[in-house]
């Protein structure tokens, strides 16, 4: 842990990083594990292989340690996993919106005043305007991306 400035509290395989590896980046995730899928332009194997295995509604840091935090959670409600898409990235179940509510508080808790967290959210069945009322903290600014427009990135800096 020691040197770690950045927290990516909801890890899954990594697949938004460019080094999968990078020292200065602490990759949290409440499970390990491997996927085998086959889809029609081939076989892909996934690996969700956090540093630590941890809990992003009770993260084990101290307050104010980390500068900067990725929040990138499930975003598919359904209460088990199953298919490509929720065993890549997770599914959220039970009392979601509450989970999330949590998430949004532990991640301020141990950000660096100042410091910087980065939601993502793709808004392919639960609009971001939903999910932006479960946090406290005012966002800064966003930018919508991808092929339809679904990917929502979302800047919060902690006052």
């Amino acid at each position: 842990m020691k040197d770690k400035k950045v927290l990516d509290v909801c890890c899954g395989p990594k697949s938004m990083w460019f080094d999968k590896k990078d020292d200065r980046v602490l990759f949290l995730d409440k499970r390990r594990e491997t996927h085998k899928m086959s889809r029609k332009s081939g076989n892909r194997v996934v690996v969700i292989d956090p540093d630590e295995i941890g809990d992003f509604t009770d993260i084990k840091y101290d307050d104010n340690t980390f500068t900067l935090i990725v929040f990138d959670p499930p975003h598919i409600p359904q209460e088990t996993q199953s298919g490509n898409l929720c065993n890549t990235y997770g599914n959220l179940s039970g009392d979601w919106k509450g989970m999330l509510k949590k998430g949004f508080k532990e991640c301020f808790r141990v950000l660096k005043t100042n410091g910087i967290l980065i939601f993502k959210w793709n808004e392919c069945r639960i609009p971001i305007k939903e999910i932006l009322l479960l946090c406290d903290e005012k966002p800064l600014f966003g930018h919508i991306s991808g092929k339809q427009m679904n990917t929502h990135w979302v800047t919060f800096m902690k006052e």
